[in-house]
Order: structure tokens, then sequence, then C-alpha cells
């Protein structure tokens, strides 16, 4: 019994050290995997390299022409080498980091029979209404005709002629350079319907930096899937003023064709409403000499604040918001006019303020006081209203008047309000703006992963990532290749796509999540566990380093 003692002892110590052994393999071998695999932060993959490679993006807008020289335009030796194609390509010259290049594509070609029997009319009108083909142009495309020096179509004090469609005229010279004659003024003419610095700068006002050039530029609104327009009557004295306005006769006739013709631009939404005791917030000055109250140019951004919080639209809408008001002065401020910077008083009594409306202030006529009791019952004109808000709502969406060439005929909008190449023109600068939004977003999100990497990373954000850069590319090739109407779509979907993946909840899961928090939850979990087995393997470590060292005895 005395020797079964040791053996039993040393057998028990084989054991602790085996079942040590074991649960640290355990821990090390299984555990400690499974434990980094089922906490790790899941990330997919992202085009990281593609995005950075947004950056360096040459954008190149190619803006067909289609050039239509009638018998008399040119020399007949320069008639013989019709029909030719020749490219002008120019770099717009933006302070911005995406290169941008205007490329317009003229194909040069005779007039057919037709063209040549309508461009012989009286006039530019009764042409362009014999031109009118049963296929409407592609959008962003032109078409120029040359006529002859000498025809009566234009007065002769006129070089070029820009129609309310997407055709121009332009007169031809008799001249051994003709071609390269003819060419700039036709450059000057496509360059006032399509694509301008001008418009360009507007587009990338918020892209660019703070300078003069684009602080003037920052008046029209953003491009958005949507807008919402609300007109709104404020009747700040409706014990004095009994108002009637026909807002929904007015929409109808004025509003609504306007907003159909620039459907291609967004999704628009229309409603009215009449406020009451609605103040301006701002008391005006009285002048003795005109017994006339003003409100002086200073002072009208004051006059929004106080207003806008009666309107209540904006809160509850995921578009950007138009507000048009009519304010009726109280009879104590009556009439209230609106100065400008030179004290003198503006012409339709109005004025705007960029993304975000126009007010305009509508005067009772003095008459009426004197023949009626109060209230007296005031019937707004509206044809009178709506051309002012119709103005504004114009340089609102960045639709201003063109730099035209010298000696060029500009022909008055379409019954809509609006003519084609200008919706054309608005395309082109919002397709330019999307795809300036969605790289800027694109950009600061791969950015945002990089340097945080506990922020989780799942597969429809990563689908939205490459459909948003996918839409990127594409969209700048149909822009090189001029197909307008498929860019501003692809556009559209870009920056649909990158403020979906940047703004998507789950990037935030984990975001606030730190290195100090993971140790305060994870050390009551494995330090139990951990330093029983770590005591041991130091044990066993110890003990077979001991025993290594131990000499041998030798007989």
């Amino acid at each position: 019994m005395a020797v079964a003692g040791p053996a039993a002892t040393d057998l028990e110590v084989v054991r602790g050290k085996r079942a040590a052994l074991f649960f640290a393999a355990v821990a090390i071998v299984l555990g400690l995997p499974l434990w980094w695999k089922t906490t790790e932060t899941y990330r997919a993959s992202l085009p990281y390299s593609q995005i950075s490679g947004l950056n360096a993006l040459q954008l190149r807008l190619m803006v067909p022409v289609t050039v239509v020289f009638t018998r008399e335009s040119v020399p007949l030796d320069d008639q013989e080498k019709l029909p030719f194609t020749v490219v002008h390509e120019r770099e717009i010259p933006l302070k911005y980091k995406m290169k941008i290049k205007c490329r317009f594509q003229k194909a040069y070609r005779r007039a057919l029979d037709h063209e040549e029997e309508a461009l012989s009319s009286g006039s530019v009108q009764e042409a362009e209404a014999m031109l009118d083909e049963p296929q409407e142009q592609a959008e962003g495309s032109l078409t120029v005709y040359v006529i002859s020096e000498h025809s009566s179509l234009l007065p002769q004090d006129m070089m070029s002629y820009i129609g309310p469609k997407r055709t121009a005229v332009v007169r031809g010279i008799m001249h051994r350079e003709a071609f390269n004659i003819i060419g700039r003024r036709i450059v000057q003419v496509a360059q006032a319907m399509s694509l301008t610095e001008d418009v360009l700068a507007a587009a990338l006002a918020d892209h660019l930096p703070e300078d003069k050039w684009s602080a003037e530029k920052r008046r029209p609104l953003k491009s958005s899937l949507g807008y919402e327009i609300t007109f709104s009557l404020l009747n700040p004295d409706p014990k004095s003023h009994d108002v009637h306005w026909d807002i929904e006769g007015a929409v109808r006739r004025y509003v609504q064709p306007f907003l159909n013709a620039l459907s291609a631009a967004g999704n628009f939404s229309v409603d009215s409403q009449i406020l009451y005791y609605a103040m301006l917030g701002v008391n005006p000055r009285f002048d003795s000499a005109s017994s006339s109250y003003y409100l002086d140019m200073h002072n009208l951004p004051h006059v929004i604040n106080p207003v806008e919080s009666r309107l209540g639209s904006s809160a509850a809408s995921l578009y950007p918001v138009l507000n048009f008001l009519l304010y009726v002065p109280e009879l104590a401020h009556s009439p209230l006019y609106i100065q400008d910077k030179d004290g003198a008083p503006v012409a339709t009594n109005a004025f705007h303020s960029p993304r975000w409306g126009g007010i305009m202030v509508y005067n009772v006529d003095s008459k009426t006081y004197n023949a009626s009791v109060l209230p007296v019952r005031v019937k707004v004109d509206m044809v009178r209203v709506m051309e002012v808000f119709l103005a504004q709502l114009r340089l609102l969406f960045g639709i201003a008047q063109p730099q035209v060439p010298p000696k060029c005929l500009l022909s008055g909008p379409k019954s809509e309000g609006l003519m084609t190449w200008e919706l054309d023109r608005l395309l082109w600068a919002r397709s330019v703006e999307n795809l300036a939004t969605a790289t800027t977003t694109l950009t600061s999100l791969a950015q945002l992963l990089g340097k945080i990497s506990n922020i989780v990373i799942k597969d429809d954000v990563a689908s939205e990532v490459y459909r948003a850069v996918a839409a990127v590319q594409k969209s700048a090739e149909e822009l090189a290749s001029g197909h307008l109407a498929s860019a501003f779509v692809a556009s559209q979907e870009a920056v649909t796509s990158s403020e979906r993946a940047f703004f998507d909840p789950s990037l935030l899961h984990l975001l606030y999540f730190p290195d100090d928090q993971k140790f305060a939850i994870y050390i009551p979990l494995f330090l139990p566990m951990a330093v029983p087995i770590l005591l041991s393997l130091v044990k066993i470590f110890l003990e077979t380093h001991k025993s290594w060292k131990k000499p041998e005895k030798t007989d």
C-alpha cells in the first residue's frame, strides 16, 4: 500500500496537466476563433478603387447639332463638300475637381426640298410652323438652319434667331472662309441654347469654393426627385378686407401648363391656403410725401422668419418646398411698397428669396374704401399675380434669360411659359449637379468607413454603393454620347442610391461603441475562465522546465 500512494499521486498530477492542456487547447484552437468570428463586425466589400477614381472623372457633355444649309447660304464650292461633321470642344473653366468639357458635334448637310420651301417663306414663324416634324427631336439635340445672307426671313439687322423649340436660324455668307465664320456663329447660338459657364456654375454652386463667382449662383433650387409648391394668401386684417382669389383657376391656367412642361425635371405637387391675422413682423416706414408705407431692402430678410412659422408646409415634406405668398397689407399700413437698394419702388412690388420662394404685396385700390363699408370686398387680379410668381418660379429653378450673341433675335416662350431648349439646358445642369452630389457623397462615405473600422456594412448598403457607382459611370457615358434623357435618369439614380447608402440607419449601430466598452463587457466573461487555465499552463511550464534542468543520476 505504501507503494501505491506515490503512484496514484503521480497519476493525478498527469491527469491534471492533461486536463489543463486540453482546456487551453480547446480555448485557443476552438473558443478563440469562434468568439472572434461571432463577434466580428460584418463589413461587405465596397468598390473603393472605383470611388476614388470618380474624383478624377472627366465629363464630356456632347451636344448634337444638325446644321442644314440652303442653296444660297454658302458658295457653291463649299456646298459640294457637304455632308461632313465638325467637332468643337472646349473646357469649362470652373474651380472644381471634376473636369468638364463641352463638345459640339456639328453634322453639316444640305436642306431637303420641304426645308427649302419652308425657309423661303415670308416670316420665321411661318417657317417654324412648316418645319414642325411629326417626330420630336431628341432631348439635348439642336437643329440650326443656315439661310441666305440676303434672306428676308430675318430682319436685315439680325444675324441669327433662336426659336422656342430646338431650332435656330443663322445667316450664311458668301466668303471663302464661309464654313469657319458660320461655324463660330453656330457655336455661339448653340452655347446660348445649351451649356454656358453661368449655367454650370449655378449647378455646381454648392461644390465650388466660396467666392463672388459662386455666391451669386446659389439662388436655384437643388436637384430633387420632387418639389412641393404652396400658394398662400396672407390677410392680416380680415375685419377690413374680404379677399377672394381664384387660385384653383389660376393654377390650372398658368401654373399647371408650366409644370407639365417641366415634368421631366421632377414631380410636382401644388396646394394653397389662406392665413388670417398673419403679420410680416416688420414695421414699414411711413413716407409723408406720398402718404405711403415702404419696406426697405435690408428689412426684407426679416420678413420671412415670422411668416414661415405660420406656413407649416416644410415640416412634414420629404421634398423641397417653394412658398409663394400674396400679402394684402392691413388698412393701417396701406398702401405698402417695396423699395430696392437705390430707394426706388420695385415695379412688381415683390421679392424672392433663394431656394425658399417669393412674396408679393397686393395693395387694395384706395377708391374701394370710399365706396364701401368695412370689410371691403377685394377680388385679386390673378393674371398680374401669376405673372410675378411664374417669373420667380423660373428664377428659382435656374431658368434665367440666356446670354444671346450680338444681333440675335430671341423668340418668346411658348404658351406653357417654357421653351423646349430651356428644359434641355435645365436637364444638362441637373445632370452635372447630380453627378457632383453623388460623387461627393460616395467619397465621403468611403472615407468614413475607412476611418471607423467598427461600422457594420450590410449587403444592401454595399449593393446601393455599387448601384450608385454604376449609375455615375453610365450617366457620364450617356452625356458623352449626347443622350441627355437617359443621362439625367441615371444621374438621379446615382444620387438616390448614394444618399440611401450614406444615410442607412445600420451604419450607426456600432458607431458609438468604443474599445473601452468592449473590455468592460468581455473581461468579466473571460477573466474567471482564463486565470485558472493560465496559472495551470504556467505551473506546467515551470515544472517541465525544472525537470529538464534536473541532472541525471549516474552510477
